[in-house]
């Protein structure tokens, strides 16, 4: 007698369909930076190969974001679920506007601090891992922006964390370990509340996937400790921004690395922060930050008022740069206390543009910083001067970057502090929109003071006028073109950076894309 036989419907448990080609992008980026990170490893005998295939492999990535970025502006968000699991059981990444605009800057930025790194970094730093570590560092960052997962946006935390340890002591100086002892300890500090964070959501909803959570908080808002939730989430987001009051550890460590290595921590590390912030605050949790939004606009106002003022008192460029980078993380948070609406008009399209612009903007920077010492001897301003007449060329690109962190038109900076404005005007925040030009004004003194000192007065020594070197000045020019375009040509940058903040306001595309059959 023959067994009986049954089906098993796998369709309520597992992906059945095949997965479009194009879904394949969305964890492209990621699988990519991880095995050439494997194979720079392997190559770390071949210490030229090993560069070139570094960079390579970066502008590779740079073309696969732009592709992906290029499918979900055109198409929405895309969903890709690993082990054909359904969500929220499988794990998700799920790429919307907002993570691929951040993806693709962020492979830009690497790409020019791996061409600079070609003259950065010696033989000795590159026996040590700075490329692999670098690709690694991508590999976290990428992942962040584009992971679905709350969970997985904590591990993803914990791979750019790794590799940042190992970049920040490059070269094994005194001053390196001291930076990286300030620098791990309050990471550390943030990632343990941010796990806890983790732990406390899923007790109370039971799923860790981001479109689960946003569409059950609906319904445990009277039970869960939602608010509790947003502030622990904020408190560790904050303080992975470099907010106020736990700003003091970014100055302290980003000035002891390689100039390459400040350049990308510069870039792209806070502003990890800042999104994962945006993310779960705004999307996930927004009547939450609707009630700690006179909390987190105070704390924004401090952040730029701390920035800016810290940036006036100090004689280290490195150090200074480094309090730009905090009044920049303070605009950021102004657009996050303001919110936006499902048009995408309001502070959170601002905070997008800003963040977008100072990632550009602070990698060039502290390359520019690079370029100041190899040029003037040094990263102290009392030591410096005379640089104009070594170079108008690099002088123009300097006064360029400077006005840009001012806010100045016509460059990128000068965009985002006019929603960031607008925005606070509409709302009735005055003060907000108040500290916000206080803060560019004081940005613009501290850069008029480093440019008359830096470039303007004579040198304290005669100085040989130093050689230009195509593996720096390319990234940094190129850098800069960017600065100027998204000055002088606004429009696209800022359509994606509405249409980031309105997919936030208003996620159901988000959803829809992890459930298109509806939440189970």
């Amino acid at each position: 007698m023959a067994a009986p036989t049954s089906t098993i419907d796998l369709s309520a448990a597992l992906v059945t369909a095949p997965v479009p080609i194009g879904h394949w992008l969305a964890i492209l980026p990621v699988a990519h930076c991880i095995t050439l990170g494997a194979v720079l490893l392997m190559l770390r005998a071949h210490l030229r190969l090993q560069a070139w295939l570094a960079i390579s492999g970066l502008a590779m990535l740079v073309l696969i974001d732009a592709a992906l970025l290029a499918k979900v502006a055109a198409e929405g968000p895309l969903t890709m679920v690993m082990g054909r699991w359904l969500p929220p059981f499988g794990i998700a990444f799920t790429v919307d506007l907002f993570g691929a605009l951040m993806a693709f800057t962020s492979a830009l930025v690497a790409l020019a601090a791996g061409i600079y790194a070609l003259a950065d970094i010696g033989e000795s730093g590159r026996r040590y891992g700075f490329f692999p570590l670098l690709m690694l560092l991508m590999a976290g960052v990428t992942g962040a922006f584009l992971t679905g997962d709350v969970f997985n946006l904590y591990v993803w935390f914990e791979v750019l964390l790794i590799s940042s340890f190992g970049l920040i002591i490059l070269g094994s100086e005194r001053q390196q370990i001291d930076g990286a002892l300030k620098y791990a300890v309050l990471n550390l500090i943030a990632t343990t509340l941010f796990l806890i964070g983790v732990g406390i959501l899923y007790a109370a909803f039971g799923t860790l996937n981001m479109a689960d959570i946003a569409a059950k908080a609906k319904d445990l808002r009277a039970t869960a400790p939602l608010m509790t939730l947003a502030s622990l989430f904020l408190l560790a987001f904050g303080m992975k921004a470099a907010a106020f009051p736990v700003n003091f550890w970014l100055p302290a460590a980003y000035h002891t690395p390689r100039i390459v290595v400040s350049a990308l921590f510069a870039g792209l590390l806070t502003k990890v922060g800042i999104y994962a912030l945006i993310r779960v605050v705004v999307m996930l949790l927004p009547v939450e930050r609707q009630e700690l939004s006179l909390l987190i606009a105070l704390a924004a106002g401090a952040t730029i008022l701390v920035g800016a003022l810290g940036a006036l008192a100090e004689n280290d460029i490195r150090r200074l740069f480094g309090y730009v980078v905090i009044s920049g993380i303070g605009n950021m948070l102004a657009g996050v206390a303001l919110g936006g609406n499902s048009s995408g008009v309001g502070g959170v399209a601002g905070a997008v543009f800003y963040a977008v612009h100072s990632m550009v903007l602070m990698t060039a920077l502290y390359l520019a910083a690079g370029e100041i010492a190899r040029r003037g001897g040094g990263f102290l301003l009392s030591g410096l001067g005379g640089l104009y007449r070594q170079s108008g060329g690099f002088t123009a690109l300097s006064l360029m970057l400077f006005l840009a962190a001012c806010g100045l038109p016509p460059f990128s900076g000068f965009w985002p502090k006019v929603i960031l404005v607008k925005a606070s005007l509409d709302s009735g925040a005055w003060w907000l929109a108040a500290v916000i030009l206080v803060g560019g004004f004081l940005t613009t003194i501290a850069f008029g003071r480093l440019f008359l000192l830096a470039y303007w007065r004579p040198a304290p020594t005669a100085a040989m006028p130093s050689a230009a070197v195509w593996r720096t000045g390319l990234p940094l020019a190129a850098l800069t073109a960017l600065v100027v375009g998204f000055g002088i040509l606004p429009e696209r940058l800022l359509a994606l950076s509405q249409s980031s903040a309105a997919g936030l306001a208003d996620p159901q595309a988000y959803f829809q894309s992890v459930f298109p059959g509806g939440f189970r």
